[in-house]
């Protein structure tokens, strides 16, 4: 039986920060339901401030009466056949090494913060893959620790990505889920639906929307922080705390809004939506344009307030809808016959150095 190691120092599934964390989980699944013996190494510990998550993680656990087992620092539990493993962040390297010598992983994905010493140290026991979730310098860092492959989220972020000496580039596209049948179906509201309202993601653009269009209502969805407060005094403005399900909130609205200021890499929230019928207004920055197609609505980066409102309004959602719809479909395929052109699945009996 083939083995993959997920190795990083954010949290192990299922606990979830944004869209990283989602395709490296849906990733692990899918290989796991492949036959794969699949482990997954993080920490507990936040690697940007090192705030404790263990106890909202056994919270979670318990929650879905998953069984845990904790001893010497250690965390570890089965999710979606998934072996996961979390310890404290100065412990990483040392359980890496040890699951690199117990383990024999055939291949090793890391990617995000620390990904570069990750790469550097399985590299010579594993064939090593660093995902590539954005453009920023977590995102490409991964790079300096010369994996093998370097699999960037879109046509955007290989562009961006350096060429590095003993790395090969391409693009995998982040895997997605078709939504489950026998949902109930929810009628549409005329609302539009945004999520990660902080200002890099365009919530200066949001204010305005949100003031020139007092009969449009906006449903907002807390993302990397709680931004609650700053929509308060709006009328049109309900605000959802962070939810992990987001599939009845993709039915019941009509339009999703992206109007990032920054170079997105691939919104998973543009493709989800899709999959349920829900096409996107978006800025054309970054990997936006990439994941919209012509299923919805692109704007150029300085459309102002006036042109925004202009395609909220006008914006035809029924045919958008089912256009984005078969469109997404094309993200579902599974990505392992990806990962088997580009070797890395199987990947190859002989250590790779």
């Amino acid at each position: 039986m083939p083995t993959a190691l997920f190795a990083w120092r954010r949290t192990p599934p299922p606990f979830l920060i944004g869209g990283a964390e989602v395709t490296q989980q849906l990733l692990a699944e899918e290989l796991a339901v492949a036959g794969w013996r699949i482990i997954y190494l993080g920490s507990y510990q936040a690697p940007w401030d090192q705030a404790p998550q263990a106890a909202q993680m056994r919270t979670c656990l318990d929650e879905h009466d998953t069984a845990y087992e904790e001893s010497q620092e250690e965390l570890r539990y089965s999710w979606n056949g998934v072996d996961c493993l979390a310890v404290p962040q100065q412990r990483i390297t040392t359980a890496l090494r040890s699951l690199l010598t117990q383990a024999r992983p055939d291949v090793v994905f890391t990617s995000q913060e620390g990904a570069a010493d990750i790469a550097a140290q399985a590299r010579p026991a594993a064939l090593v893959a660093g995902i590539l979730h954005s453009i920023s310098k977590t995102g490409l860092g991964v790079l300096s620790g010369s994996p093998h492959h370097g699999l960037a989220v879109s046509e955007f972020v290989l562009r961006q990505a350096p060429p590095t000496d003993g790395t090969r580039l391409s693009v995998l596209y982040p895997p997605f889920t078709l939504p489950e049948p026998g949902h109930h179906r929810r009628g549409r509201t005329d609302a539009v639906l945004m999520v990660n309202p902080i200002p890099p993601k365009g919530a200066d653009l949001l204010h305005q929307l949100i003031r020139r269009i007092p009969e449009q209502h906006f449903t907002l969805v807390e993302g990397w922080w709680n931004t609650a407060e700053q929509f308060a005094g709006y009328p049109n403005v309900t605000y959802v705390p962070r939810v992990y399900d987001m599939s009845p909130l993709y039915r019941s609205h009509r339009l999703l809004l992206v109007p990032s200021a920054v170079g997105d890499a691939f919104p998973r929230v543009i493709i989800e939506a899709a999959l349920h019928g829900t096409p996107s207004v978006g800025s054309d920055r970054g990997g936006i344009p990439e994941a919209i197609g012509d299923a919805g609505i692109v704007l150029p980066a300085e459309a102002g307030v006036e042109e925004w409102a202009q395609a909220i309004r006008t914006a035809d959602h029924h045919t958008l809808g089912e256009q984005a719809r078969r469109r997404a479909m094309a993200f579902t395929r599974p990505r392992l016959p990806h990962l088997e052109r580009l070797g890395i699945y199987p990947a190859a009996n002989a250590s790779s150095t």
